[in-house]
């Protein structure tokens, strides 16, 4: 049977994408998503808010040379609606707002090109946007920016970040004072009065949904009547901001599904992207895939997530995509690839190689030893070597880059030093890579794995005040709310005091090194203390305390011997 073809209505207020499986409207010319109509729904989105609120771009930006990670929030709509491509197979529609010297201090010098597509028989809509900079218009930093949708609340109950990560949510109105009470920050609201009362004692933070950007693939939401699907999709990593470590937000109550591309989240201020005078600057966001699915019986409701990763799957293999239209997306033979084999040189395990099995190994913009971690200007690609430490990484944007890579197991950061240059269609092999970590000497002793993460180390039960159910006995029950706080709870008279040989980290050594928050709700500064005794002590010699962060920010270590 013939599938109907794309259609394209413009109205004075409105453009409407129609393919006979859904519908998408959105506004003309600002290109704000009013409307999506699918399976017997007349709007997935929150008809009880205001039509600006319902699907859309953000960005947050600020002056060059101001501090910190907030700024003016901007909802950018289009002043100019283009149709790019029209015909039976696919619709492109552009919504662009153009920057003018007039524009100056109210809103970001950027040219701003936002693109829908709809295809054929395709149960979904994909959007992207172009960024752009001139070289003599005025410098900035720019935070975020993102896609945001908000959901029918009446509808979708149910949200699915992961396997083993998904739940009925709260209701909004939950999070409301009179219902709610705000924690420690205002993200975080332990739910005293809820519509459902299951959920009565909880904590909502959206913060507890996070994931790292390696693991960020899909999530969104479920509604039961009609059993309908509603998914973001993100096919490639290449246009996120931090490396594959970066953790980002995913869905949270509203109910809000978003798409981050570039945020300082759990970072700092190293992730605010900040243009140079005279620097000019481009980069193409997504495209983003957002799905749609839906079965006929609502007890295999929850079978929609399945389908949802197989379709993400199936995006990733179409990846780059060959449909958008813009000449800033690349597509396949536009793009080149890179393989080759990393190894690891460590004297005190091996004389010899050995392989860096399970490595991460990416390119990223020029730059030092571990700058992949605060890289948000430029495209990333990443993956990981096999049991032999050989690698590919394909479908690069041309450009210039250094390769860099990490091994879990091993402390510090590698890089080549040789700038790799894609050109389209090139194939590079950079033969065998060798690695040699920091070391000065045989492990005297050592407290933990270096492998980016606190996971291995204790982490407390939580307040019993303070749960989300999800996380109790849960791989990532460090997601708990307030877990800082028992630490003084731990540790009521003193600090930690771990002893080498007799300690193990796993029970004695807490997650986090955090403050202890006294009776009078001040903080102070923790003390821990490593014992360890040494048979035999060259006099002569150095010995050197390593350390390697899982994480920092907005905080002081100094230390003692």
């Amino acid at each position: 049977m013939s599938t109907p073809r794309v259609q394209l209505l413009i109205e004075d207020q409105h453009v409407v994408m129609d393919n006979g499986i859904l519908q998408v409207t959105l506004s003309n010319p600002g290109g704000i998503v009013t409307g999506i109509q699918y399976n017997g729904i007349d709007n997935l989105l929150e008809v009880l808010d205001l039509e600006t609120n319902r699907g859309y771009w953000d960005l947050v930006w600020s002056q060059a040379g101001s501090t910190g990670t907030t700024g003016t929030f901007d909802v950018f709509e289009g002043t100019t609606f283009r149709v790019i491509v029209e015909n039976e197979e696919q619709v492109e529609i552009s919504f662009t707002r153009t920057w003018d010297p007039s524009l100056e201090g109210k809103f970001v010098s950027l040219n701003l090109d936002k693109r829908f597509i709809m295809l054929r028989n395709s149960s979904g809509f994909y959007s992207y946007a172009i960024f752009e900079h001139l070289a003599d218009w005025p410098p900035f930093n720019l935070p975020q920016t993102r896609i945001v949708f908000q959901l029918r609340k009446d509808k979708f109950h149910y949200m699915v970040v992961a396997d083993n990560r998904q739940r009925f949510m709260p209701l909004p109105d939950d999070r409301q004072p009179e219902r709610g009470e705000p924690l420690d920050f205002p993200e975080a609201v332990l739910l005293v009065d809820p519509v459902e009362p299951e959920f009565k004692g909880e904590v909502d933070d959206k913060y507890q949904y996070s994931c790292e950007n390696k693991d960020l693939h899909v999530h969104g939401w479920i509604c039961f009547d009609p059993p309908t699907g509603f998914w973001q999709i993100t096919p490639s990593s290449e246009f996120r901001s931090g490396g594959p470590l970066k953790q980002n937000l995913t869905s949270h109550v509203g109910p809000y599904t978003l798409a981050m591309f570039l945020s300082a989240h759990y970072a700092g201020e190293d992730l605010v992207l900040k243009l140079n005078p005279g620097e000019p600057w481009k980069k193409v966001f997504g495209p983003v895939f957002m799905y749609l699915n839906s079965v006929m019986d609502k007890d295999n409701a929850l079978s929609l997530w399945d389908d949802a990763k197989e379709q993400y799957l199936k995006e990733v293999y179409c990846w780059p995509y060959s449909f958008p239209a813009s000449e800033d997306f690349p597509c396949s033979d536009q793009r080149g690839k890179i393989s080759g084999r990393l190894q690891v040189l460590d004297r005190y395990i091996s004389h010899e190689c050995i392989a860096a099995n399970d490595a991460y190994v990416g390119l990223a913009p020029p730059g030092d030893v571990g700058s992949w971690q605060r890289e948000c200007k430029g495209y990333q690609f990443w993956t990981k070597t096999d049991g032999d430490g050989f690698f590919c990484i394909g479908d690069i944007r041309t450009g210039d880059y250094n390769l860099y890579a990490w091994i879990p197991g091993f402390i510090g950061d590698y890089r080549n030093d040789t700038v790799i240059t894609v050109t389209a269609g090139c194939e590079i092999d950079v033969g065998d890579l060798v690695y040699e970590p920091p070391r000065d000497g045989p492990t005297v002793w050592e407290i933990g794995i270096p492998d980016r993460s606190a996971a291995e180390f204790y982490i407390p039960d939580p307040n019993p005040k303070y749960i989300n159910k999800l996380f109790i006995n849960h791989p990532d029950r460090f997601r708990q709310y307030g877990l800082w706080e028992r630490y003084a709870d731990l540790y009521p008279d003193g600090d930690l005091v771990y002893k080498v040989g007799h300690s193990d980290y796993k029970k004695d050594w807490f997650f986090a090194q955090v403050n202890r928050k006294k009776d009078d709700g001040t903080l102070e500064g923790t003390t821990w203390q490593i014992k360890f005794k040494l048979d035999d002590v060259d006099q002569s010699g150095a010995f050197k305390l390593r350390l390697a962060l899982a994480t920092a920010n907005v905080a002081e270590l100094q230390v003692w011997t």
